[in-house]
C-alpha cells in the first residue's frame, strides 16, 4: 500500500497507519485517509462522523464507549502530543480486558485505529494538543458508557512522567466512570 504503512497491533483489529508524507522547502503534503487504498488492504469502513478536539497538558479524554451504537475510530494528532489508549471490551476476544497505547504525534504523524468494541481515550503530554478522528458510527451522548482511566485490573501504564497523577484533568463526567467489572457491555 504505497501510501500508508499500516502495522497490526497484538490485539486484533486494533492498527496504526503511517501515512507517506511529501515534503519540500515549502511544507508537506500527506494524504490521512483513502478509501481505495484502506480496501486495497482489506480495511473496509465507512466513516460518517469526524470530530476535532483541542486540550492542554494532563487532560485526560476516556475511556469512552458506546453501548447500543459502537463507534470505530481512526484517530490522529495535528498539533502536539497525546498517548492514546484503546481498551478490548470485546467479551468473547481472547484478549478481553487488554489495552494498546501509542504515542501520537504532530511529528510522527501516525494514526490509531480503535475498532467497535473497544473503549478509547488519550493523555495529552505535550502542552496543547488538536485531536482529530473519524468516526463510523454517529455520537450518542444517551448511549455513551466508559471505564475509569486508572482501572486496577486493566492496569493501562499511562506516562505521567513530567505530569503527575495529581494533575491529570478529567471532566467531571470521566470522574465517574466505573472499572471495567462493574461496568456491563455486550460487545
Amino acid at each position: 500500500m504505497g501510501k500508508f504503512k499500516i502495522t497490526k497491533s497484538e490485539i486484533e483489529g486494533v492498527f496504526t497507519v503511517e501515512p507517506t508524507v511529501f515534503g519540500d522547502e515549502r511544507g508537506y503534503f500527506m494524504e490521512t485517509y483513502n478509501e481505495n487504498d484502506f480496501k486495497a488492504e482489506g480495511i473496509d469502513l465507512t466513516f460518517v462522523q469526524d470530530n476535532q478536539s483541542k486540550s492542554s497538558k494532563g487532560v485526560l479524554r476516556g475511556l469512552h464507549f458506546q453501548y447500543t451504537q459502537p463507534q470505530g475510530k481512526l484517530v490522529r494528532v495535528i498539533r502536539g502530543e497525546v498517548f492514546d489508549v484503546a481498551v478490548d471490551l470485546r467479551k468473547k476476544s481472547e484478549t478481553y480486558g487488554k489495552w494498546v497505547g501509542e504515542i501520537l504525534s504532530e511529528e510522527n504523524k501516525k494514526q490509531l485505529f480503535v475498532p467497535k468494541g473497544f473503549a478509547h481515550g488519550f493523555l495529552v503530554l505535550s502542552d496543547e494538543a488538536e485531536f482529530v478522528y473519524k468516526c463510523t458510527d454517529f455520537y450518542n451522548g444517551e448511549d455513551e458508557g466508559g471505564i475509569i482511566w486508572n482501572d486496577p485490573d486493566i492496569a493501562i501504564d499511562w506516562p505521567l512522567e513530567g505530569i503527575g497523577e495529581e494533575n491529570i484533568l478529567l471532566s467531571d463526567k470521566d470522574k465517574l466512570w466505573k472499572p471495567m467489572n462493574e461496568t456491563e457491555t455486550d460487545f
